[in-house]
């Protein structure tokens, strides 16, 4: 379905069809057999602006109470959600006073039901990763009186989530935020959470997800090699999906892509010097220019036999090498190190 020159997938206001078209430039084949060959970790493909709504779908949930206080039966308790959901919508802000607390967060009491304030979203998030550590951080906060305001209300999951950020971030209520938020936007945040697969940036009491390969045009092991929790930065909206609360956000399209250029730069015979990153069992991979990387392949790495790649080269290692093709539509540039010296 085309609305306005974009794509709509399934709640996903996604970025224009050309844009889109990036996202698959490397082929699925070229991928595998990176996994395939145990380097999976250092190398990260671009993803699909959807595949990062379903990993923040799975992103793993803050520890809520073990025994939630449920609202009771009856029209008082629906009343309960209504009201919350009226306040969500327009903003309000509260002043409540800290009940509890567990590693993930603070619990509160907000109109007879049971709030939660994830760490993420506290002004002071705690200083530690050690969880018992954590617990005891944020245990010393109960009695504390925080300004709040709400993220989130569900009650088919009896979820009633709070945020200081939010509350200090200005009188816009967080779904004014995510309502406003159009793909191409740029944005500034602060950085919420780092993980394995990327980071977490509150934009004023809504989260977005810096997808790992969204981080940089080089190759990125993980997100704290770039970012830290607390950092202000700004940011690209690559896509919005309003109904599950969803950000996709970039860093890297803040700057030109590399591979743009390349083609002008490079062509075939032509010898260029580059950096090794990453020695395989098939080859080596060159870092000629910030977020360009070729392929030596392991037949074009030396004459005559040898038991492995690492035998010839050695990551961090200078190298001459010869251009043998480019392919700017698919981020492809192939090498050889053996012809280099040729004339």
């Amino acid at each position: 379905m085309r609305q306005g020159g974009t794509e709509k997938v399934a709640g996903l206001q996604a970025v224009s069809p050309e844009d889109r078209e990036w996202w698959t430039t490397l082929e699925e084949g070229y991928w595998q057999s990176l996994l395939e060959h145990k380097v999976a970790p250092e190398v990260v493909p671009p993803c699909d602006p959807q595949e990062i709504f379903q990993t923040l779908g799975l992103e793993e949930e803050v520890p809520m109470p073990d025994s939630p206080s449920a609202p009771g039966e009856g029209s008082g308790a629906t009343d309960g959600w209504q009201v919350a959901r009226q306040a969500l919508e327009r903003g309000d802000l509260f002043s409540l006073r800290v009940a509890g607390a567990n590693r993930g967060g603070l619990l509160v009491e907000w109109n007879g039901l049971q709030g939660f304030v994830p760490a993420s979203q506290l002004k002071e998030m705690p200083r530690t990763a050690d969880a018992d550590e954590r617990t005891a951080e944020l245990a010393r906060r109960i009695g504390e009186r925080l300004t709040l305001r709400l993220i989130e209300v569900d009650e088919r999951q009896n979820r009633l989530v709070f945020s200081e950020r939010a509350a200090a971030s200005g009188p816009a209520s967080p779904m004014a935020v995510l309502k406003a938020l159009k793909p191409g936007d740029i944005r500034s945040g602060i950085v919420t959470n780092l993980t394995t697969f990327g980071a977490f940036v509150d934009l004023g009491g809504v989260e977005g997800l810096i997808h790992l390969s969204e981080l940089s045009w080089d190759r990125t092991r993980h997100p704290s090699d770039l970012l830290s929790p607390g950092q202000e930065l700004e940011v690209y909206v690559l896509g919005v999906n309003p109904e599950e609360q969803r950000i996709a956000l970039s860093l890297k399209r803040l700057r030109a892509d590399p591979w743009s250029r390349i083609g002008e730069d490079l062509q075939p015979g032509q010898v260029v010097e580059g950096v090794v990153t990453n020695v395989v069992s098939f080859g080596a991979f060159v870092r000629i220019a910030e977020g360009v990387e070729g392929l030596i392949h392991v037949s074009e790495l030396a004459e005559g036999s040898f038991l492995h790649p690492r035998n010839v080269v050695r990551e961090g290692e200078r190298v001459r090498v010869r251009v043998l093709n480019v392919d700017v539509s698919k981020h492809r540039l192939g090498l050889s190190l053996r012809q280099a010296y040729r004339p």
